[in-house]
């Protein structure tokens, strides 16, 4: 009898558990990541627009977040803490590889949903060359950030200057922490996102005339915008309908788009073969 009872209230712990799983994957509160390439505050604040407007559209509480880096952002997708995730084409390739993640939708700008990095140099070091780089040190975001780690780094791999031969290399964490470290001279030269580069030449954060823009790397996928797979389908079908519907001018100003369009994880194939010619 107290065998029975055991059994019993076994079967019915793993009903609970298999019950609780299955509201994970329709939850009432999307969790949404941005990716940490600026300050916490100012891209919640930012995005708060974004954030209504899903919560109109999907008829769910919104929830933003910033992790501390990419890696935490990683990790956080594939313990099913977040539900959806604005990463890069590196960050999404690695979390990828990890979790049972998708990638959903992607921004264009003038009709083109790739960008680009650039290298810039410190005009107070006297940097006027991607040769003149060498013996000197170079500025990266995060580990994991395409534009300010993967491909710069192969555009002076291109350029015959190797990492820890030719230069020292830095992390800062964020673009805008580069940008700003090669303004001041702390280094001599930095990688970034090129529309990144560009907004903060608009905002006045980073002055032309300290900051010299030494090379532009070919066009890459855009940033991804990614969600669990095992979400409920009618959810991600909502989700993938909001995105590709939005058309508000305030929002996707603040996105720095024109639009978003359907991307798929083929996409990134070209971020794997340079992040496999990198050996990183």
């Amino acid at each position: 009898m107290v065998n029975n009872i055991k059994s019993i209230l076994l079967f019915l712990a793993i009903i609970l558990s298999c019950s609780l799983m299955a509201a994970d994957n329709n939850p009432t509160t999307i969790k949404i990541a941005l990716l940490p390439d600026e300050d916490a505050a100012t891209l919640i604040k930012k995005h708060q627009r974004f954030k209504a407007y899903l919560t109109e559209h999907l008829g769910r509480e919104i929830e933003l977040l910033v992790t501390t880096d990419y890696s935490s952002m990683i990790e956080a997708m594939r313990h099913a803490r977040i539900d959806l995730g604005y990463f890069g084409p590196l960050s999404y390739v690695i979390a990828r590889s990890r979790s049972n993640i998708e990638a959903f939708a992607a921004k264009t700008n003038h009709g083109s949903s790739t960008y680009q990095a650039v290298v810039v140099g410190s005009v107070r070091r006297g940097v006027m060359s991607l040769d003149e780089i060498k013996g000197g040190d170079m500025a990266y975001g995060d580990l994991a950030s395409t534009s300010s780690h993967l491909i710069p780094k192969k555009m002076l791999l291109d350029a015959k200057l190797q990492a820890g031969k030719d230069y020292q290399a830095h992390f800062l964490g964020a673009h805008d922490a580069v940008a700003m470290a090669v303004q001041r001279g702390h280094a001599s030269a930095g990688g970034l996102s090129k529309p990144i580069f560009e907004m903060l030449l608009e905002r006045g954060v980073i002055d032309v005339n300290k900051v010299r823009v030494l090379a532009v790397s070919t066009p890459f996928p855009q940033y991804p915008w990614a969600m669990r797979s095992d979400l409920n389908p009618v959810l991600k079908a909502r989700i993938k309908r909001a995105f590709y519907q939005l058309q508000d001018k305030n929002i996707l100003k603040t996105m720095k788009a024109e639009g978003l369009v359907p991307v798929s994880d083929i996409d990134y194939d070209i971020v794997r073969e340079l992040k496999s010619a990198l050996d990183l």
